[in-house]
């Protein structure tokens, strides 16, 4: 297959004649609309018409012929200039029933010279619509000329995320700059008057700068000199770091232009200044990465589950604000030359440690550092991420958020607990075992096909114990109730009292303390023997509490009240070579040797 001419056509005043009225017809008139068109949809009357289609017709944007197609149309609906033409034509019927109507449509349109587009039949088409990035005066399009499936789209988003933000403004300020030169070089009738300098070429598709692009310019070359202006724009746009280009503001333009003034009073006026028209110095602080805070999760505790993201974070933050309770392992991947600070919270100073990490991280902030808020598990699952998004926002720095493993969910499958298990849980509750300011929350009430997690409950596991097995009550006032639920409310079923979760105290549950880790440890007991447990066996922070049936689908109890597992092994087998364990050692050398490969230390 011959290779293929990719043009940028001004498609301004068109008319584009679309066959058809399904989800591509649609696509295809809102193309043609967003380029300056005019879509003219033929579809009989009859014909099902795409809903988003059809609101464009009703507003007066399209243009429907209710009617089949007929040869005439093709010159009947064209513009005057061109004897009522048609500009293009997308055919978007599908089926095998319409390909003699296809094929028909394609043969006339090769014979009149206009430009055709039939669907799914690359044999049929004399142009194609390539997958298009647009940012301003931009445009990035990317074709697989109808061999590459949906390979055109995503070659496309893959080539615009290594572009700097809107860097169409930067194109357009660039544009400004040669237009402007151009102009006031007219105006000074400094244009060229003979063929010894010719201008730099702008045309997008030449494949290599001329031989004079690189030429030394003497003063005493008057011609060259006269270019030197567009000739500098020119290497800016081809040696520059795009990042640095897009560091160049409208102010900038200005401070171009007058350092490269040309007159023709003398030959020192043409090169007043070997000072260069930008101070690089300048747009590389532009350049540099601006202030910002980012929420990041730590996952559960070991250092493998990490994600790269959190990890990046951890290696190019330039402060970090850790909380209390994220594991040591992981604060040892923290470069040693980052400022780091651990909240300060213990019972009655939470609040007041909450404000003085928000107000490290403003004036951190205000002092132009990366700061990272390191979290244990995942910062919106009971982290307060929302909470400080909010703050942050407000101080007009928006949070960039990175999400982590949540103990809610790894710690029970560490402890060997499947949060769900067909037959016997079909949903998880994740619950807070601490409400705010110290205040106990409601539980939740008893359902025998329900696991539920309980975090930071552990240091109240006691009255909380109390408040699950109490019996429940159900408002009398709920018109959801069925008669016989109404009646236990009347005291008939000691399960249903005021303000209690109504679980039994045979259920199975399971206290997991540093999951993860190399010392973790998982009590497993019932609700009638797991406060006792805590407190012969002590607490190791952080953890939480496992309640329901699905505590004993891997792993039984047998008949003791309690049963301790110590050390973690749920990597085992797979630190071979991959360094993954909860210390710091292996672990670390690994993400240190990767990021020394990237260049990020």
């Amino acid at each position: 297959m011959p290779t293929l001419l990719l043009t940028a056509h001004d498609c301004v005043g068109h008319v584009h004649l679309i066959i058809g009225s399904n989800s591509i017809a649609n696509a295809r008139c809102a193309k043609s609309l967003e380029v300056g068109a005019k879509p003219i949809v033929i579809a009989p009357q009859d014909a099902e018409v795409h809903y988003a289609l059809k609101d464009k017709v009703d507003a007066g944007h399209v243009q429907r012929c209710t009617a089949a197609f007929h040869d005439e149309d093709l010159t009947r609906w064209g513009r005057d200039e061109v004897d009522r033409i048609v500009d293009a034509v997308f055919v978007t019927l599908g089926g095998k029933e319409s390909l003699v109507t296809r094929t028909h449509i394609s043969t006339l349109c090769r014979r009149l010279r206009i430009p055709v587009n039939v669907l799914d039949s690359p044999n049929l088409c004399t142009f194609s619509l390539p997958s298009t990035h647009s940012d301003g005066p931009l445009q990035i399009g990317i074709t697989t000329s109808g061999k590459g499936c949906k390979l055109a789209t995503r070659i496309r988003r893959e080539i615009a995320s290594l572009l700097p933000p809107n860097f169409g403004s930067t194109v357009e300020r660039l544009g400004t700059i040669r237009r402007r030169i151009w102009e006031e070089d007219h105006r000074s009738n400094q244009a060229l008057e003979d063929h010894s300098a010719v201008p730099e070429n702008e045309d997008d598709d030449v494949p290599a700068q001329r031989p004079t692009f690189n030429q030394l310019v003497s003063e005493s070359d008057h011609a060259a000199a006269k270019t030197r202006r567009i000739r500098w724009l020119s290497q800016i746009c081809e040696y520059w770091p795009l990042r640095r280009l897009a560091s160049i503001t409208d102010a900038d333009i200005d401070a171009i232009l007058q350092s490269y003034n040309i007159t023709s009073q003398s030959a020192a006026s043409t090169s007043t200044s070997n000072t260069p028209p930008l101070d690089i110095s300048t747009l590389e602080i532009r350049a540099r990465p601006q202030p910002r805070i980012i929420l990041a999760g730590s996952g559960p505790g070991s250092p493998s589950l990490l994600t790269l993201a959190t990890h990046r974070a951890i290696l190019r933050a330039t402060v970090i604000l850790a909380d209390k309770l994220v594991p040591s392992a992981i604060l040892d991947l923290i470069p040693r030359r980052t400022p780091l600070h651990i909240a300060r919270k213990f019972p009655g100073n939470a609040e007041a440690a909450q404000n003085e990490l928000l107000t490290l991280g403003l004036e951190a902030l205000q002092n132009g550092h990366t700061v990272l808020r390191l979290k244990q598990g995942d910062p919106y699952i009971y982290g307060r991420g929302s909470e400080e998004f909010a703050w942050f926002e407000e101080r007009g720095y928006r949070p960039i958020v990175l999400p982590g493993i949540t103990s809610a969910l790894s710690a029970p499958l560490f402890a060997q607990v499947p949060a769900t298990s067909r037959g016997v849980s079909d949903q998880v509750l994740v619950c807070t075992g601490t409400g705010r300011k110290g205040k106990a929350p409601k539980p939740p009430v008893y359902n025998d096909s329900m696991t539920v997690v309980f975090l930071m409950a552990l240091h109240r596991i006691g009255e909380l114990v109390g408040s699950l097995v109490a019996p429940s009550s159900l408002s009398s006032s709920s018109t959801t109730l069925r008669q016989e639920e109404l009646q236990k409310v009347g005291g008939e079923d000691p399960k249903f009292v005021v303000n209690g979760g109504g679980w039994p105290e045979d259920t199975p549950c399971a206290v997991v303390e540093r999951a993860s880790c190399s010392d973790q440890r998982v009590i497993r007991s019932t609700l009638q023997f797991v406060v006792q447990a805590v407190e012969a066996e002590g607490s190791r922070p952080p953890g939480l509490l496992v309640l329901g049936k699905a505590c004993e689908v891997l792993k039984k109890r047998g008949g003791a009240r309690w049963v301790v597992e110590e050390g973690f092994d749920g990597f085992e087998g797979l630190d071979d070579g991959m360094g993954l364990h909860g210390g710091r050692g292996e672990m670390t050398e690994m993400f240190a040797e990767r990021a020394r490969e990237k260049g990020t230390m």
